[in-house]
Order: structure tokens, then sequence, then C-alpha cells
């Protein structure tokens, strides 16, 4: 029996899968872990609350000078004022000098890598004309990204009044940085020499896994960060080559001694993550999952199958037990019904908790059969057949009428003649 076929319309094969709770623990208050593989949230601790985010305001300085500068490799001289306030505000250098020509390249990865204000303080200096304007650059960057609890101040990030976002949204901004080429190149860079050779810039999260003899090369780039109000901060993305998983993870507010606590979270997270998570094929393409009978069709039903295998991101232990389908629609398919008409939909659920919904249409048209459609109406062939023999009993009544009339008429024909 030839077997109609039926799409389902899936719009993602990679079936998104509701955020989990932490099941880690952490020192850091603050955090917020992405699967990249579907921009989705799968864990989250005080994601939404404002906080101090020092360093990693660097994420948005360096994007938003990477977007300005026209030429990275022309060359400034380092101004007396580039250097101002930095000592009495106790911040990090990347360690240029008074005088000192570098190029735009150098001052960006000193911002990033070793996370120099006084290359921050240049940039906006040279690009903007100081501070105040290039912070504007940066607070409307993030308006454009519609960040509602972001904030900037300065562009080393420095606590201040007024200086803040949310660990989610330095997610939001660090995903649109990692679509420029540039970023993407600065930030996955471990070492950096200066066009001249004169420096070599260190990322300090090299540095601070190389001095706790820390392993994690599984984070392909990161931003680290560390204020008194917001404590030990990290914002990195990391691949799990066995699950073919890109993940990132942004923490806050761990405590600032030891002062490791915020590269030690993630890499709980994510090994955590890499051992107990993963893809897994739950529907198998060509998989049946229901039949639909037909009415009036030569097909005497329609198979609904899986187009594609469907994976869904979930603990590894996670059984297909767990899984439930549910159809809701219409039981009988029909000839009348057209190419795309929507027959129902399948309810997909794990664990009590509904998590995809696919739509079900008609693909191809079904072959209408007149035998079936009559021999599934009985009592229509009996009325027709009955009045078939009614019309049949009213033309021979009809044909008798009227041949009795004619034979009427030539009797008084001939009776006249006699006359």
């Amino acid at each position: 029996m030839k077997k109609i076929k039926i799409i389902l319309c899936i719009l993602c094969l990679l079936i998104p899968f509701p955020a989990f709770a932490l099941e880690v623990e952490i020192a850091s208050s603050n955090m917020v872990l992405y699967n990249l593989n579907e921009d989705k949230i799968i864990a989250a601790k005080g994601e939404d609350e404002p906080v101090s985010i020092a360093s990693m305001t660097k994420i948005m300085t360096t994007l938003v000078a990477i977007e300005h500068i026209q030429d990275m490799e022309e060359e400034v001289t380092l101004t007396g004022k580039v250097f101002e306030g930095l000592v009495e505000a106790n911040a990090s250098v990347a360690g240029f000098r008074w005088g000192q020509k570098v190029t735009y390249r150098d001052l960006v990865y000193g911002a990033f890598l070793p996370s120099g204000a006084d290359a921050t303080n240049a940039l906006a200096l040279f690009l903007a004309g100081g501070q105040e304007p290039f912070v504007k650059w940066m607070n409307e960057k993030a308006q454009s990204l519609g960040l509602k609890n972001t904030h900037f101040v300065n562009t080393s990030g420095l606590d201040c009044e007024g200086h803040y976002s949310t660990v989610k949204e330095v997610a939001i901004f660090l995903k649109e940085a990692l679509k420029n080429e540039m970023f993407r190149e600065v930030f996955e860079t471990k070492t950096y020499v200066t066009h001249d050779g004169s420096m070599t810039f260190h990322s300090t999260l090299s540095s601070t896994l190389s001095r706790y003899h820390l392993e994690a090369d599984y984070i392909l780039g990161a931003k680290t960060g560390y204020t008194y109000d917001a404590g030990r901060c990290l914002a990195s993305i990391a691949y799990d080559e066995a699950h073919d998983i890109y993940y990132l993870l942004v923490t806050a507010r761990a405590p600032i001694q030891p002062s490791y606590y915020h590269v030690t979270d993630a890499i709980h997270i994510y090994e955590y993550y890499f051992q107990n998570y993963g893809y897994q094929k739950i529907f198998s393409k060509g998989e049946a999952l229901l039949s639909l009978d037909t009415k009036d069709a030569k097909e005497d039903s329609v198979s609904i199958t899986m187009p594609e295998d469907v994976s869904f991101y979930l603990k590894l232990d996670s059984s297909r037990d767990d899984f439930h389908v549910d159809y809701d629609g219409i039981s009988v398919v029909t000839p009348q019904m057209k190419i795309g008409d929507t027959l129902g939909s399948l309810h997909i659920t794990y664990q009590g908790e509904e998590i995809k919904t696919i739509p079900v249409v008609l693909e191809q048209k079904l072959t209408f059969s007149y035998s079936r459609y009559f021999k599934e109406r009985p009592m229509l062939v009996l009325g027709i057949c009955l009045g078939f023999l009614l019309l049949l009993f009213l033309l021979r009544l009809f044909f008798y009428f009227r041949k009795l009339k004619k034979n009427h008429k030539r009797l008084r024909f001939k009776r006249k003649k006699n006359i």
C-alpha cells in the first residue's frame, strides 16, 4: 500500500530546552551560562541583578574602539593626559610610558589582555577626544542592543556610582562583540607582542591559570575583572569538543580572596556541563509516530513520521521514556484536503512539561476512490438503488398509462368509423 507523505514543520531540529537550575556550587553570587549552539540560557543565578562589572567593562570599550578605528597600524604618541589619575585610582595598567609611540592595535590589545586602564584612556582620548564622549558611544551601543540595566561612566570599569550592568546583559554585549572578527581575535589571544617588540602582553586569565597551576585549555577566550564592589568577575567562552557545544559564561561577585575563585567557578561549571550534558537523539528520521485513517481515498491510512533526526540538549543519563508525544488534530484525512492544510500538532513533553509543539501539515493530495466512497455510505447506496427502482417503476407506470391511453383512443376511433 502506497502511503501519503506528511511533512512535520520543525523550526529547529536541535530543539530548545528549558533553562536548568544551576547544579554546581560556586563562590560567585551572580552567573549566567549560555548554550551558544542555540543561543539559550541553560543555567543562571542572579542574572538580572544590577552589579558592578569591573574590567568586564572593557569588552564594550574594546568593541566600541574597534568600530571607530580606521587603521589599526596608525601610530599615536602617548601624552601625560593618558596617565592622569591612574595611580590614585589604583587602576591596573598595561605598562605603557609617557612619550611612547604605539599603534592602535597595541592599545586595543593592551586594554584587553593585561586589562590596562592606560590603554583605555588612550583609546578614549585619541578616538573621541576624552572619556566623556567615548563613554557616550558606549552607552549608545548599549541602548542599540536593548540593554535596560547597563550604564557606563568610565572606560576601565573602576567602581563608580552609576556604572553597572547585569551578568545577563554582559553576556549579551559579549555575544554582540564576538560577531566582530577583530574583537574575536583579541578575545581569543593569549599573548601579544607590541609592534616594536618592546612589550609583551599576557591575558589575565592565562596569568591566573599559570600562577595557580590550573588547567582549562577548553576556555577559548576570556575577560577577567576585579574591583572591591564587583569582586572577582569573569566573562568567557568554552568549547566542549566531545559534544561539539560552545558555551558562554559570565560570573560576578566572587570573593576577593583567594584571588582565583572566579576562575575555579568557571572550571567547575564548564567541566560539570561537559561531563553531564549534551545532545541526545530522541527521535530518528523516518520514525513512525502515529497513523491517521483516511476517508474516500484509495489509501487506507496516512503515516506521520519524523523527517529528520531530532536532538535535545539534556542530561546524558536522560531516558527516552522521559519524553512523550501527544497528537492534537483531525483523526481522518480526506481527498478534499489540499496540500499544506494543517492536520494538527504534535506536543512533545519532557517529564510532564511541554517543550515543543510541531505543526503537522499535508504534503501530498490523496487519491479519490469512488468504490470506497460508496462502500463507506451504504445508506446512500441503498437510497440511490431505491431511487433508481422507483424511477424505473414510475417510467414503467408512465409508459403503461401512455400505452393504455393510445389503445383507448384507437378503440374510440374504430367505433366512430363503424357508425
